[in-house]
């Protein structure tokens, strides 16, 4: 009985209009009752042209998706939807004068504009402050205002398709964005501020102009993904090796571990035994090596498939410490088995 009831008042927060070929809205049917307890409202896969005033009626709203309509404009009603969170308003033809001009009062958390007629981003979007998914891909952007830095709670940005030509500073300036989709563009550089982004797990930037990448990319730790196929890049970059040489607590602790010298907590300070125990193994199987915080970052191209290069990245111990399969220069042409070095020692950079 309980699961039956949760069901009923579940559906009686959603209001679905969508696919109902509408060209203006009318609520005479939707009750006083109905319009304060809905919360989700499918407004989409009609043909609308502007979002009308009656919008405010729901004064509870949190969900709203008016996409594929032919919408132009958005009332400034919608200022008075103070507990919406999600927005969809994909496939209309909105362009940066379809706002309202309090349009970032609003208290958004996803706003997608995606496939419409958008040539600049509207500064009302740069002051939704608690927004955490943007989305404006497929418009006519040519650049990310250096206002892009005010949405500070952000995760995802997505401008992927549009005419944009270069990477503004600022956008290394949101702490938590995970998520940054910039592919089928026109941008030339990468600028290495990027690499304060700590928490970015994903960068696509596919099918740009892309000749070359700066090495400080390589800091992203947490970097999963980094899409560049459809890209004139010097793939030599992706060769070269990165290398802070060890310091001296280093290589005393290199010689402890690589030649099995014993110690134990009673001769040692504790946090020289904890140091010692955070030791690395070189993957390299033909090397007995050890490292601590100083290794060497290698990308090699490993056949995925016999489709697809994918580079995988190598943690070495030193720069004299090659892989067995990347002794030769040319050997970049052959197939690696994955399996020869340890999962955790592989970070995937490109995925083409």
């Amino acid at each position: 009985m309980e699961s039956r009831e949760g069901a009923a008042a579940t559906r009686d927060c959603v209001l679905d209009f969508s696919r109902l070929s509408l060209t203006a809205l009318s609520l005479d049917t939707v009750s006083e009752e109905r319009r304060r307890d809905t919360k989700q409202f499918y407004l989409n896969y009609n043909r609308l042209s502007s979002l009308p005033p009656s919008i405010g009626v729901f004064h509870n709203l949190e969900f709203l998706d008016i996409s594929n309509n032919g919408l132009t404009a958005i009332c400034d009603d919608i200022t008075r939807l103070t507990k919406l969170k999600t927005l969809l308003a994909k496939n209309n033809r909105l362009d940066e004068f379809s706002l309202p001009k309090d349009f970032g009062s609003l208290s958004l958390e996803v706003l997608n504009f995606s496939g419409n007629r958008f040539e600049e981003i509207p500064l009302q979007c740069t002051k939704l402050w608690r927004l955490q998914s943007l989305s404006i891909g497929g418009n006519r952007l040519k650049s990310i205002p250096t206002e892009i830095e005010n949405l500070t709670s952000l995760e995802m940005l997505y401008l992927g398709g549009n005419l944009i030509t270069a990477i503004p500073p600022e956008v290394a300036n949101l702490p938590y964005l995970s998520y940054l989709v910039l592919c089928d563009n026109r941008i030339q550089s990468v600028p290495p501020q990027l690499t304060r982004l700590h928490l970015l797990r994903s960068l696509s930037l596919h099918n740009n102009l892309l000749t070359y990448l700066p090495r400080e990319i390589l800091s992203l730790v947490h970097l999963q993904e980094l899409s560049l196929r459809g890209n004139p890049l010097v793939v030599r970059f992706v060769k070269e090796m990165t290398y802070n040489p060890p310091s001296l607590l280093e290589l005393a602790g290199r010689t402890v571990k690589s030649r099995n010298i014993p110690y134990s907590p009673c001769e040692l300070p504790s946090n020289l035994v904890f140091y010692l125990d955070l030791a690395s193994k070189c993957p390299n199987p033909k090397c007995a090596g050890v490292y601590f915080d100083s290794c060497v970052r290698h990308i090699k191209f490993v056949d995925f498939c016999g489709k697809y290069r994918l580079p995988l990245m190598h943690y070495l111990c030193s720069p004299e410490c090659r892989s067995p399969c990347s002794s030769n220069p040319q050997s970049d042409a052959e197939s690696e088995d994955e399996n020869s070095v340890p999962a955790d020692r592989l970070q995937r950079v490109l995925l083409g």
